[in-house]
């Protein structure tokens, strides 16, 4: 008997009719004779309802306080699941992210999984039990404080107890079909992939496609789990994450396709230190201080020194959300550094082009920007790395820019594949 690990987002459980069709599939997957353990996010949009009234309370809540009381959307989830999967005719429990034994460190809004002790989970399978874990939270190892792990952070959570307890796959069940060459609610002639690799899919999620978590395929990928995208609304096959861009063609297969999809991001936005001392250690001294504020930066684009002043402008990109804690850190630093201003852009969009292929196929960036060109998209910061292309363009450019890379690709499907049955995409 297998384990199989299920997670299901809030548009999955979206209200009582979701929850008991999310409930006869978890019971499906006991009946055909795996051990089952699930991973559950808050219903529907109620995390972003919990956030609201929190803000409507108070305009700076604590830290503490805030994972205190969105952990409470993942509990009503789980205990919600049970009862239903109890009204079929099997046991179930439920634990709170704590009580299944996510280990965390101690940040709160964004903790990292340390570790997974699943002594409870273990016991509760061997009474026969189908598990269901509250997504999303775990408990700080140094503090045991209650912290949450961030947006999508119920992906993760799903990998790392696959990872924990060995299990044969980790299925995510979403609210579209599979991991598609192009977000569908942008292409409708996106294709749905069979197969792509780890590699490929972090550069897909680390560009905003949002059917998996960025730090969920990072997880995966260190403990090879393969991970099932499907959709709880559907018995489709959905699209299966595994491998290596490194790894040998099986026997007899074709070559992989040269381009796995063309990724979007409007959750960025763009610093620029302008007049920045063009001397050893001023851009370490920058994003050290941007590293100790817990700030992600993406794209970076230093100019070349003015001959003139010997100064130089810095552009990064970093997520929206952390916009206002950057631009506060860096103006303490203004003294110390001796740069000149700040600029803050929230009008900016990320089109990235995915491919394990484009390594050994010439002329890729040139048919990138020249569909760019063609489309009137003007192309602010650029950054690569060995399996994508990355481009920073106008926010009003980026709907069009993603059809006119997808259609220059030949990555448009004879028919239309993709199908969204919700509302978020996760």
């Amino acid at each position: 008997m297998g384990i199989v690990v299920q997670k299901y987002g809030g548009s999955s459980l979206s209200d009582a009719d979701a929850i008991k069709r999310v409930a006869r599939r978890i019971v499906d997957a006991k009946k055909a004779g795996n051990d089952v353990v699930v991973a559950v996010s808050a219903m529907g949009d109620s995390t972003d309802e919990l956030l609201d009234l929190a803000a409507q309370v108070s305009p700076l809540p604590p830290a503490r306080e805030l994972d205190m009381l969105l952990t409470a959307g993942e509990r009503i989830s789980m205990a919600l699941v049970a009862m239903a999967i109890s009204d079929l005719g099997f046991t179930a429990q439920s634990f709170t992210g704590s009580q299944a034994g996510v280990i965390t460190d101690d940040v709160h809004g964004k903790a990292k999984i340390l570790d997974v002790t699943p002594g409870r989970i273990r016991s509760a399978i061997d009474e026969g039990h189908i598990v269901i874990v509250a997504g999303f939270q775990g408990v700080s190892q140094q503090t045991k404080e209650i912290t949450t792990l961030g947006r999508g952070g119920t992906d993760t959570t799903a990998v790392a107890l696959a990872a924990a307890l060995d299990a044969d796959v980790c299925e995510i069940y979403t609210d579209v079909d599979g991991v598609f060459t192009a977000d569908p609610r942008i292409v409708p002639a996106a294709r749905k992939l069979a197969t792509v690799t780890y590699e490929e899919m972090l550069e897909l999620a680390a560009s905003g496609a949002k059917v998996l978590h960025l730090r969920s395929v990072e997880y995966a990928r260190r403990h090879n789990i393969p991970i099932h995208v499907r959709s709880s609304f559907s018995t489709l096959e959905g699209t299966i994450v595994t491998g290596s861009i490194n790894d040998p063609a099986p026997e007899g297969s074709m070559e992989a396709p040269i381009i796995a999809g063309v990724a979007h991001d409007r959750s960025e936005a763009k610093i620029t230190v302008v007049g920045v001392p063009d001397k050893v250690g001023e851009a370490a001294a920058i994003f050290n201080a941007l590293a100790e504020a817990q700030i992600n930066i993406d794209m970076i684009v230093q100019n070349v020194s003015a001959a003139a002043t010997n100064l130089t402008d810095i552009s990064f990109t970093l997520p929206t959300s952390d916009g206002q804690t950057a631009m506060t850190t860096l103006d303490e630093l203004k003294a110390r550094v001796g740069f000149e201003s700040l600029l803050y852009d929230e009008s900016i969009g990320k089109i990235s082009l995915i491919g394990a292929g484009m390594r050994s196929h010439p002329g890729i960036s040139a048919k990138f920007f020249t569909a760019l060109a063609e489309a009137g998209v003007n192309i602010g910061m650029i950054s690569t790395s060995e399996i994508r292309i990355s481009v920073i363009v106008d926010q009003d450019d980026v709907d069009r820019a993603v059809q006119a890379c997808h259609t220059a690709f030949d990555l448009d499907a004879d028919e239309v594949e993709a199908v969204v049955y919700g509302g978020s995409g996760r």
